[in-house]
C-alpha cells in the first residue's frame, strides 16, 4: 500500500506541474493584453507591460513565474491595484469552499439515500419519485434551477433571501441549486449498483446463513455497491467546484468564481493563473485522496504487489 500511495502522490505532483505550464502558455496565447485599451496611450501601455515584465521573452517570464510560485507568490493582480492574488484568494476561498462542501455533502448523503431506498423499493411509488427527481436533476442545468428557485421561493413566496451569503438561510438555495445535478447522478448510479449486486452469490450465501435484511443490506449490498460511487468522487468534486463559478455570480456570493470570471474578461494573467492553479491543485489532491480511499474500502485490492 505504501508504494501505491507514493506512486499516486508522484503522479499528482507531475500533473500539477503540467497544469501550471499549460495554464501559463494558454493565458499568453489569449488575444490582446491586459492593457490593450484604445483609451490607454501606447507609451503608458508599454510602460505597464515593462513594469509587470510582460515585454520579456516568454521563457524568461515562465522561469520568473515558476521561481515566484515555488516561494508561494502568485503575483499581483493587474486589475486590482495593490492587491496580491494570494490576498484575493485568501479572502474569497472560504466562501467557495463553504458552498462547495455544503453542496458535496448534500449531494452525497441525499443521493446515496435516494439510490439505496429506491433500489430497496424497486417498481414502487418511492422508486418512481426518486427517478423523477433524478431526471429533473440531470436535465435542468444548475443556473436555470438557481433562477427558478430565486423567482418562486424568493421573489414570489419570500421564503429565502434572493442573494448574498450572510446566514444559513442565504446558503440553502445556492447549495440546492449546485448539488441537484450531482445528487441525481449519484442516486441513479447507486440504485443501479445496488440492483446489480442483489443477485450476486455472496448475497445468496448471506441469506442462506440467516442474516437479517438490515445486515445483508448494510454489510454486503451497500459496501459493494458503493465502490463505483467512490470511483467518481474526484469528478464529483470537480463538477461541484467548477459549478460554483455560475452559482456564485447568480447569488452574488463573494467567492473565487467571481474573480475568475473577471480575470478572464480583463486578461488578468496572474489572477487567471493563480485561481486555476488553486482549483487544479485542489482537484488533483481530491482525486489522490479518492484513489487512496478506494484502496482501503475494497479489501480485494492488493495494490502493494501490482501498483
Amino acid at each position: 500500500m505504501g508504494k501505491y500511495i507514493v506512486k499516486r502522490f508522484f503522479i499528482s505532483v507531475v500533473t500539477i506541474l503540467v497544469l501550471i505550464t499549460i495554464v501559463f502558455v494558454l493565458v499568453r496565447l489569449l488575444p490582446g493584453d491586459p492593457f490593450s485599451d484604445p483609451l490607454v496611450p501606447d507609451e503608458i501601455r508599454l510602460r505597464m507591460l515593462s513594469y509587470y515584465g510582460l515585454d520579456r521573452p516568454v521563457l524568461e517570464q515562465y522561469g520568473l513565474y515558476m521561481k515566484n510560485l515555488m516561494q508561494g507568490d502568485l503575483g499581483y493582480s493587474l486589475r486590482f491595484k495593490g492587491r496580491t492574488v494570494n490576498r484575493i484568494i485568501a479572502d474569497s476561498f472560504p466562501y467557495s469552499l463553504d458552498l462547495g462542501l455544503r453542496a458535496l455533502f448534500t449531494a452525497a448523503f441525499a443521493g446515496l439515500f435516494l439510490g439505496i431506498t429506491s433500489a430497496l423499493n424497486k417498481d414502487k411509488k418511492w422508486d418512481g419519485l426518486t427517478m423523477l427527481i433524478a431526471i429533473v436533476g440531470v436535465s435542468v442545468p444548475s443556473f436555470i434551477m438557481a433562477s427558478l428557485l430565486q423567482y418562486f421561493l424568493s421573489f414570489k413566496l419570500g421564503l429565502f433571501p434572493v442573494a448574498q451569503y450572510r446566514s444559513f438561510m442565504h446558503t440553502i438555495l445556492p447549495t440546492f441549486a449546485l448539488s441537484l445535478g450531482t445528487l441525481a447522478v449519484l442516486a441513479r448510479l447507486m440504485r443501479t449498483s445496488m440492483l446489480d449486486v442483489v443477485g450476486m452469490d455472496y448475497i445468496k450465501n448471506a441469506k442462506a446463513k440467516g442474516l437479517s435484511q438490515f445486515q445483508i443490506t448494510w454489510k454486503h449490498q451497500i459496501r459493494n455497491a458503493i465502490l463505483p460511487i467512490v470511483t467518481i468522487l474526484g469528478m464529483t468534486v470537480a463538477s461541484l467546484l467548477t459549478g460554483t463559478f455560475v452559482i456564485e455570480n447568480i447569488f452574488a456570493i463573494p467567492g473565487m468564481g467571481k474573480h475568475y470570471v473577471m480575470g478572464i474578461q480583463n486578461l488578468d494573467y496572474p489572477m487567471i493563473s493563480g485561481l486555476t492553479i488553486v482549483y487544479g491543485t485542489f482537484l488533483v489532491f481530491s482525486q489522490f485522496l479518492v484513489d487512496i480511499l478506494y484502496g482501503f474500502i475494497d479489501p480485494r485490492i492488493r495494490v502493494d504487489k501490482k501498483n
